[in-house]
């Protein structure tokens, strides 16, 4: 029997460390991300970023196959799987923007781009750190003060993104407007992936505690 239950632990463990290190992932991409936009003809940035997504996609698939095949959570399955993916997205929506950044053939950064960039970090480091007291939440206010924090960063970057809009439809170029606000977009999609990651842990906060 105690073999058994130290098999569980372990198991726990295991699902946190993965969760935690899909997070780290997050920051790293979104650091990766400013650093693109102070610099667009450093194509190495780019390669870092979509491998960084790669190795993403994998721990995402490796805590659903842990959870698959483990009897007793340390949460439940379902806010793990939605936390996992939920960031997966986060990280995804990043490679998106690098991926439409060359594509599109973007050589100067776009106004609001690097800002956002900045506050997308600021929402990712958020994510990590909530990640990393779900393995022992001992203070519960503080946890739903990181939830709300990553919600009004969410609120700056909208406030970014629409002044973004607002400044491009200015131009009357028409292929600089779709280009643009299709980063504009992904940008601002991928903060809103770090708010749903947050409205996740402050259930589970709600619900533990």
């Amino acid at each position: 029997m105690g073999q058994w239950l130290s098999w569980i632990k372990s198991n726990e463990k295991q699902l946190l460390t993965i969760l935690d290190n899909l997070a780290k992932k997050a920051v790293e991409t979104s650091e990766a991300v400013v650093v693109l936009f102070s610099d667009l003809s450093n194509t190495e940035q780019g390669e870092k970023i979509h491998r960084l997504e790669t190795e993403a996609d994998l721990l995402t698939r490796e805590i659903f196959t842990e959870l698959n095949k483990t009897f007793i959570t340390p949460l439940d399955r379902e806010d793990m799987q939605r936390i996992a993916s939920k960031i997966d997205d986060v990280i995804d929506f990043m490679d998106g923007i690098a991926s439409r950044v060359y594509s599109y053939k973007i050589t100067t950064p776009p106004p609001y781009c690097e800002k956002m960039a900045e506050e997308l970090v600021k929402a990712t480091k958020e994510v990590e750190y909530m990640i990393s007291q779900l393995h022992n939440i001992k203070n519960p206010k503080d946890m739903i003060q990181h939830c709300r924090n990553t919600g009004d960063i969410e609120h700056v970057v909208d406030i970014l993104y629409r002044e973004a809009i607002k400044e491009l439809f200015e131009t009357e170029d028409a292929i600089k407007i779709i280009k643009l606000k299709d980063i504009y977009e992904t940008m601002e999609t991928a903060s809103d992936r770090c708010v749903d990651v947050a409205d996740v842990i402050e259930d589970i906060v709600l619900k533990y505690s």
